[in-house]
């Protein structure tokens, strides 16, 4: 069956309206509590004209006949409130990214034509900056914080609008069609937003596969009611899709979201100490620009852990030792590896315990998953030496919001069944797994040989004194491109000492041929490597 965000959560709300949704340090938010919150928010919306504009069957996959709202803060109840009141509304929330300077934030808010912006205070100094620039003046609901920023002129307080406003949504009929937009990070190339269909998200990444896709409303809100509630801790930005997909999966299901006490940062401390008082069993964890600190704090701590079960790592590799050191700490967890992308949801999966650890980047694919050719118009069989593409139908985006040339690019028909491909190299090894190699658009083609960007990271990280690294490429005149390796240590190991430990997992044309030491690797609050950022200090 097809589902409507806000409905699935309507029903959960109300099967279980005194169940904490959202704890946050003092703060506990029920369930019937958010749900009206989300619901006053919606008709604040509302009554300015923003929602659904154009119903989806008059409208091309780029298309969206929807207002967008932009969300724009650090995590925190009303970054999940502001999304449900968005689809409560019939508007369309997105992603912001806090970081983003004055210029990467007016082409954000042009692109998406942003009709709200609802934002943290202690980011009102870049957002009034620039809003002279924007084709659209947005709604502004500022949310207080400890910044103490005053209101921008013209916007709206988040808490006394809230006070103000009806709860009343009578006459608001959704749809299975109304969009989920998320802006990917922008990290190889300008943030594109990913137009889904909220029943497919919900399908994809948001707790459908887990209640079944064939459950209508009132089983879905009678299997919450049934149920004993988990309580999941996201770590990573919700501007992140993996951490917001997760914290909805988990509201949309009857969980509990607990948030860090820290939300500017990764405080490990904070982590450890948050899943030990509030009992925490699921938590998220991007790649080992949050595993190694996790861990590292972990084994020179006194935490009390026992309450957690399972670790989710995604959204970029974790590296073998930092794994083998996160069970070794936490023998008792199930290491849960996903991959996806934007244009995917999950796709790929793998699990590590105590006692079986798999193998790094490579996967059991889901059921819709393939890999095709490198003309990208055959499946590849089982056993396949070609490196192929890989691919996901079924449950997947409409397109690239107001980009009909990158969504004809990136979805297209194979034998008939519409595919989405990404970019990432894959290869489909003969027991079925799916070993991904990297995306493409950070490969590096070295004196005709293609070498992947996260496999010379991963085989650098295998040095202790390692402590973080992004690869890239750069013009050469003999080799055409050469690797280039930009690295973050803990020590002062000579370059020789790098490049021998690196050769002892990949080939030896795959070695840097420079390397680059910096204070710290920039990566995205999500830990996600920034591509761009290396090309420009490796040229």
């Amino acid at each position: 069956m097809d589902h409507n965000l806000w409905q699935v959560f309507d029903a959960v709300a109300r099967a279980v309206p005194d169940r904490p949704a959202i704890v946050w340090r003092e703060q506990t938010e029920t369930f019937g509590r958010l749900a009206d919150r989300s619901r006053r928010l919606a008709r604040v919306l509302n009554d300015h004209g923003i929602g659904l504009h154009t119903d989806r069957d008059k409208l091309d996959g780029w298309e969206a006949g929807q207002d967008l709202v932009g969300l724009y803060m650090l995590n925190g109840p009303e970054f999940l409130e502001a999304n449900l009141a968005g689809y409560a509304a019939r508007a369309a929330p997105f992603n912001v990214n806090y970081r983003y300077v004055a210029d990467e934030l007016a082409y954000l808010l042009n692109d998406a034509h942003a009709a709200a912006v609802v934002y943290s205070a202690r980011f009102a100094p870049t957002l009034a900056s620039v809003l002279p620039r924007l084709e659209r003046m947005p709604l502004l609901l500022q949310v207080a914080d400890d910044s103490g920023e005053q209101l921008i002129e013209g916007a709206l307080d988040y808490e006394t609008t809230l006070a103000d406003a009806s709860p009343d949504l009578d006459g608001v009929q959704h749809s299975p069609d109304d969009l989920y937009v998320l802006y990917t990070g922008g990290t190889t190339g300008m943030p594109k937003g990913t137009l889904w269909r909220q029943a497919d998200i919900f399908a994809a990444s948001m707790g459908g596969v887990r209640v079944g896709e064939d459950i209508d409303l009132d089983g879905i809100a009678a299997h919450a009611a049934s149920k004993e509630p988990g309580r999941f801790l996201p770590n990573a930005p919700f501007m992140h899709g993996a951490a917001q997909w997760l914290a909805f999966g988990s509201l949309l299901t009857g969980d509990t979201v607990v948030i860090n006490d820290v939300v500017d940062r990764l405080d490990p401390s904070d982590v450890w100490t948050t899943i030990e008082r509030e009992k925490v069993d699921s938590t998220l964890m991007v790649g080992d620009a949050f595993a190694r600190p996790l861990v590292e704090e972990f084994e020179k701590g006194n935490y009390d852990a026992s309450s957690l079960k399972i670790v989710l790592v995604g959204g970029a590799f974790t590296s073998p030792d930092v794994k083998s050191r996160l069970i070794a700490a936490l023998p008792h967890v199930l290491v849960f590896d996903a991959a996806g992308a934007s244009e995917t949801g999950g796709a790929l999966s793998s699990i590590s315990s105590a006692a079986s650890t798999a193998e790094l980047g490579v996967f059991m694919p889901g059921p819709t998953v393939r890999v095709l050719d490198e003309t990208r118009t055959t499946f590849l069989e089982p056993g396949a030496e070609e490196i192929g593409w890989f691919a996901k139908s079924g449950r997947i985006p409409l397109g690239y919001l107001g980009d009909r040339s990158k969504t004809d690019a990136t979805f297209s028909a194979v034998d008939g069944v519409r595919y989405v491909v990404v970019g990432d190299r894959a290869r489909l090894r003969a027991d079925g797994m799916v070993e991904l190699l990297g995306r493409d658009s950070v490969t590096i083609n070295s004196g005709g040989e293609k070498i992947f960007a996260e496999e010379v990271e991963q085989a650098l990280l295998s040095h202790p004194d390692v402590v973080d690294v992004v690869v890239t490429g750069r013009a050469s005149e003999r080799w055409g491109q050469e690797v280039v390796a930009i690295v973050q240590l803990r020590g002062d190991a000579a370059d020789e000492a790098l490049l021998a430990a690196a050769a002892e997992r990949i080939a030896r044309y795959k070695l840097p041929k420079a390397i680059i030491r910096v204070d710290e690797v920039l990566r995205s609050p999500a830990g996600k490597a920034d591509y761009g950022w290396a090309r420009e200090l490796a040229n």
